[in-house]
């Protein structure tokens, strides 16, 4: 590795425009991110192309640019905004000169630093695990291979590839056990939850629209809320208790963003099953941030995803504080509130939404037909006065 005098946690983004749409609201997301993770951005790399070259993922010229901005700024680590193979993020390193982050590492990073439970510590080690299986390519090349047996009759045993295989195979298979045990842990207090005939409602949507903050005005939990991607993962219920609907319990769940990776999509279902068997979503939305429409899409995907597509929906525009709405509810054909505007943070429309959790509770039990789930995107787009 080339030497130079850098600073540890300091870091050139780069970014490459491929002409999909939402290039500056995935820069701006990146920045949060490396943020999120402690790292301090000392510059921004940029660029345009048709499709990702196979080697570098970036063209030879964009490389030698990113290479001198580290020199230059004396940056530790390079950190793409896209997704990279394991053979463009090893020539990339050799090319560089350095450790080269991709935006599914950088979230892995982050999701490992803020894990606080003991089941999401073992969500995140599994995720982790998974994504650093499809990298084990000659990472010991000076250990080629292990001798089996003894004398000139012993084989040639196993690469060091296979060893480490195997090992993450054996550690997967242990952690997916010990998650198992806590799903089936979690699915009996569900069902004790049930038979209390709790109504069940899950706070969803994308990372720092301010769940966790309206969580704590609804609840008064006292929940981890700050501003910031990620800023909790485990999941927190509570109970409320309205007049009119007697004890709904409500559950704040991880934040979505957009291209989640899979890998943690996959880990935390057990954690998101929150969400799946809840009777009502309430889908908290960043009302102030312009991508919110991109955002909602995102939200949408990753429940559907998990299998809770079918869930009755409630839109929950927060922060009405930060760009000028005024609080209130909108109602759908049915006549029943389908989206609440509000800010968790002064307590501005949180009526509305006590309001519409009442309503969700009769409805219930009502006898006329249930509301379809709420179209996210139609929503999304309408003009709210």
């Amino acid at each position: 590795m080339a030497e130079r005098s850098s600073e540890r946690n300091t870091a050139v983004l780069v970014g490459l425009d491929f002409g999909v749409g939402g290039y500056a609201e995935g820069i701006e997301e990146l920045s949060q991110l490396a943020a999120s993770a402690g790292i301090r951005a000392r510059a921004l790399v940029r660029g345009r192309r048709e499709r990702p070259d196979p080697a570098y993922f970036a063209g030879s010229g964009k490389v030698e640019e990113i290479r001198r901005t580290l020199q230059e700024q004396g940056a530790s680590l390079a950190i793409f905004n896209h997704d990279l193979s394991p053979a463009q993020e090893r020539n990339l390193e050799k090319a560089l000169g350095c450790p080269v982050v991709d935006r599914t590492r950088l979230i892995l990073n982050i999701f490992a630093q803020r894990a606080k439970s003991h089941e999401g510590k073992l969500q995140v080690e599994l995720a982790q695990l998974e994504h650093a299986a499809t990298r084990l390519v000659r990472g010991w090349s000076h250990l080629e291979r292990q001798r089996g047996g003894k004398g000139f009759l012993g084989g040639m045993g196993e690469t060091q590839l296979e060893v480490d295989r195997r090992l993450i195979a054996n550690r997967v298979k242990i952690l997916k056990d010990k998650l198992g045990k806590l799903g089936r842990r979690r699915e009996v207090q569900r069902r004790a939850r049930e038979r209390g005939r709790a109504f069940s409602v899950s706070l969803v949507g994308y990372t720092n629209a301010g769940k966790s903050t309206l969580f704590n005005t609804l609840t008064h939990a006292g929940a981890l809320a700050e501003d910031r991607l990620f800023a909790t993962l485990d999941t927190t219920t509570r109970r409320l208790y309205l007049p009119a609907a007697g004890n709904i319990a409500i559950s704040d769940t991880v934040g979505f963003i957009r291209d989640l990776p899979h890998t943690l999509v996959a880990a935390f279902r057990a954690t998101l099953e929150e969400a799946i068997h809840a009777d009502l979503l309430l889908h908290v939305v960043d009302a102030a941030n312009d991508a919110r429409e991109a955002q909602i899409l995102e939200v949408d995907k990753v429940l559907a995803e998990i299998g809770a597509r079918a869930v009755p929906r409630l839109l929950v525009w927060n922060k009405i504080d930060r760009n000028g709405l005024q609080p209130g509810v909108d109602r759908n054909e049915y006549d029943r509130i389908c989206r609440v505007r509000l800010s968790a943070k002064t307590g501005d429309g949180v009526d509305g939404l006590r309001r519409a959790l009442i309503e969700a509770t009769a409805s219930r039990t009502s006898p006329a037909s249930p509301p379809k789930p709420t179209d996210s995107k139609k929503l999304g787009q309408a003009a709210t006065t």
